[in-house]
């Protein structure tokens, strides 16, 4: 419980306050170690009264008492502070000189306790998690020492199995005929039996347990022991059993750990239940880095090292094939029905890729809305005929909706795994996802085979398919512009912003999202040509509205490409689109991804400081995914950071997300740079991201996209709600949600 003087030099003034003629005020700990002294003296007299009174003797739990004495004309006085469990915990001394009658005690008790009563609450609870701090040690080195077994041979399939690893090592460590990990929803069923024993009745004692298990973990949520082998032996198997559960970070059970024991074996004690919770524990914690926690399947990393492990484990060249999924115009249903409901198609589309995969078959989410699965023993024709399984599987997902019709497909690519690579796994996913792209150009909702040489073939007319027609769209004003409501997230008088969206029109009229014609673009250097398109555009349509724009009823945010801001004709084009619309530059706000702005950071602090003097402002969009986000914030002149959606979304499940989202928000605040929330879907989210600090929010449950000319109708609107709200105090945002 050693604290430095500085952490209780404010309960030192505090004392000093209540009792300002007091003197060698100090605070001392068990034993009479001192914790704190007034200008760093220890009295020997006060120093012996603390030893007494810290003197290890029972009383009444949080008790504040003690007893005054007299030293040479001084008047000494001790107040003992105790824990919860009526021991001293504390002594608090002081002299005083007074003239005539000391005071009594009861009356400088009655004077200093509620600063004793804080103080012994401080260091309560400094000791409590001190011993927290020391048991969690304590299990720490257990679960090393549990941990430190043998591992299996290096090379081999089971070396990179971590959750089998950790079965193994308790079933040898405990010295355990069998051990079983069973969690339904990740579909993990671990089963090891003690190394050396013969072999033959493990799966017959885990099928006959396993239910009875799963239902205790989950009704009673703590460890079960059986040691006495009864009447149940009809029922169960004739073993003693140690089962703990598994439970997610949010305690819910999910799975249990079990360990057996004949009949006849040794019982399962305290330490045996201590070090299988240790593991359960570590077992949660894999699970969490190895399984994607929206669809249970296997992250991509996890994925890559279980494939990676397989294929070493080969003896014999075989072979085998990747399938690689996407979900079709999964933008459609964002728009249409809701995220919630674009989240509810991916889950369905992992369980289709769970149940429809063969046995042997890993699979995976490898992003949002994409999914690979490993085929060992599988040419591409047996790929291919999984693939269509999982095509038709996903297609019966297709439902009729009160508010529409919800289409799902999916495109799959199937790739064989090349029998010459250092890194057969990643060219095969790579070349899997060309044929997947090579489905989605030729209608979507079908498999496509790669074939050697195909590559630079489907890139290069993908590109030019798409360039052709970027190309064609800027030449006949074919891109429209769209807005997105960002309003504020706590109650109070603030102007609307709007971020402005890209559309392309096709010649059918559907409008494509970014996400299907920016990634060409930028390869092959258009996104120089399209932003300047957008800001001409833009700023000429806010120009037809100045007059309400003069009184900053709204302001306007616009995306720009790393290419843009190294083009100096892009400072030009946009200096010349200001003078020709006559808009207060200040209502503008120009959006940098993370990558564009640290890209070419000398460029892009010259472009970002020329557009700030003529009173424009910039944002970092997707704050959180680059490599060096904080780094950069003390050189670039930001007074936006966009939180990006990926972190939003998970804020509300993934701890770690949620830890974000709360930094980003407090050091933004601590800069004076005001945050955004991307991808606030849920009402529950909007009011999440609020209370934890950021300033506002954008996304479905904030408003739906609209058209850009429609948005500027309607600033005479905004105007009259931004002079009601100044007189109230108020500004109903919701009225732009819509």
């Amino acid at each position: 419980m050693a604290r430095s003087s500085s952490d209780l030099e404010s309960y030192g003034q505090l004392l000093r306050m209540l009792l300002p003629r007091s003197q060698g005020l100090a605070v001392y700990g068990a034993g009479g170690h001192a914790l704190w002294l007034a200008n760093g003296q220890d009295d020997p007299d006060l120093h012996r009264l603390a030893v007494e009174l810290t003197t290890p003797q029972p009383g009444t739990p949080q008790e504040i008492d003690g007893y005054s004495r007299v030293f040479d004309g001084a008047t000494a006085y001790g107040f003992r502070l105790r824990d919860d469990q009526g021991l001293p915990l504390a002594a608090v001394t002081l002299l005083t000189r007074e003239n005539g009658e000391p005071r009594p005690f009861s009356l400088l008790l009655g004077l200093v306790r509620p600063a004793l009563e804080c103080l012994q609450r401080e260091l309560s609870m400094r000791a409590s998690i001190g011993m927290l701090s020391r048991d969690l040690s304590s299990r720490d080195r257990d679960l090393e020492l549990l941990l430190d077994a043998p591992a299996e041979q290096s090379g081999t399939a089971r070396n990179a199995d971590e959750l089998g690893r950790l079965v193994q090592a308790a079933v040898e460590h405990l010295d355990c005929a069998l051990g079983a990990l069973i969690v339904p929803e990740k579909s993990v069923a671990a089963v090891r039996a003690r190394r050396g024993a013969p072999r033959g009745g493990e799966a017959d004692v885990v099928t006959r347990t396993h239910r009875h298990l799963m239902t205790f973990a989950q009704l009673q949520r703590r460890p079960m022991v059986v040691n006495k082998v009864g009447a149940a032996a009809d029922r169960l198997p004739p073993y003693k059993i140690l089962s703990v559960p598994v439970k997610h970070l949010s305690n819910r059970v999910i799975g249990f750990l079990a360990l057996f024991n004949p009949a006849d074996g040794p019982d399962f004690e305290l330490r045996h239940t201590r070090l299988a919770e240790l593991l359960s524990r570590k077992i949660a914690s894999i699970l969490v880095t190895s399984f994607d926690a929206t669809t249970g399947l296997s992250t991509r990393a996890a994925f890559e090292q279980q494939v990676d492990s397989l294929l070493q484990a080969r003896t014999a060249p075989a072979p085998a094939a990747v399938v690689y999924v996407d979900v079709d115009r999964l933008h459609v249903v964002n728009e249409t029905f809701g995220m919630h409901v674009g989240d509810e198609v991916i889950v369905k589309v992992a369980e289709v890729v769970r149940r429809r995969a063969p046995v042997g078959a890993l699979s995976a989410r490898i992003s949002g809305d994409r999914y690979a699965l490993f085929l060992p023993d599988a040419d591409v024709d047996a790929a291919c005929r999984v693939a269509e399984e999982l095509r038709a599987g996903a297609a019966a997902l297709s439902q009729t909706r009160p508010d529409g019709n919800l289409e799902v497909s999916v495109s799959c690519g199937v790739a064989p795994l090349p029998a010459n690579s250092k890194h057969p796994l990643s060219h095969a996913l790579a070349t899997a996802e060309i044929a997947c792209k090579t489905a989605k150009d030729r209608g979507r909702g079908r498999v496509e085979s790669f074939h050697d040489g195909d590559q630079s073939m489907v890139r290069r007319h993908h590109d030019v398919h798409v360039v052709a027609r970027l190309k064609e769209a800027l030449a006949a004003d074919r891109f429209r512009l769209y807005a997105q409501p960002i309003l504020p997230l706590a109650v109070g008088p603030s102007a609307p912003r709007f971020e402005i969206l890209l559309r392309l029109e096709t010649e059918s009229g559907e409008l494509l999202p970014p996400a299907k014609f920016l990634s060409a673009a930028e390869r092959c250097r258009l996104m120089p040509a399209i932003d300047r398109w957008v800001v001409a555009k833009a700023l000429a349509q806010l120009g037809a509205h100045r007059s309400a724009l003069q009184n900053r009823v709204a302001r306007f945010a616009l995306n720009l490409s790393g290419q843009s801001v190294g083009d100096p004709a892009m400072a030009d084009a946009i200096e010349e689109a200001l003078r020709a619309a006559a808009i207060p530059a200040d209502i503008l706000c120009f959006e940098l991804t993370e990558t564009a702005a640290v890209s070419n950071l000398e460029k892009a602090e010259l472009f970002m400081q020329r557009l700030r003097a003529l009173g424009c402002q910039f944002a970092l969009d997707d704050f959180g995914t680059g490599q060096s986000s904080l780094a950069y914030l003390k050189s670039l002149p930001v007074a936006v950071l966009k939180i990006d959606g990926s972190f939003v979304r998970d804020s509300a499940t993934n701890p770690r997300s949620d830890s974000l989202v709360r930094a980003v928000a407090q050091l933004a605040r601590s800069m004076g740079i005001t945050t955004v929330a991307e991808c606030v879907e849920t009402d529950d989210l909007r009011m999440r991201m609020g209370s934890v600090g950021v300033d506002y929010g954008q996304g479905f449950a904030i408003g739906k996209p609209l058209p850009l000319a429609d948005v500027l109708v309607d600033l005479a609107l905004y105007e009259v709600l931004a002079q009601s709200g100044a007189e109230s105090g108020t500004f109903d945002a919701a009225l732009l949600a819509g």
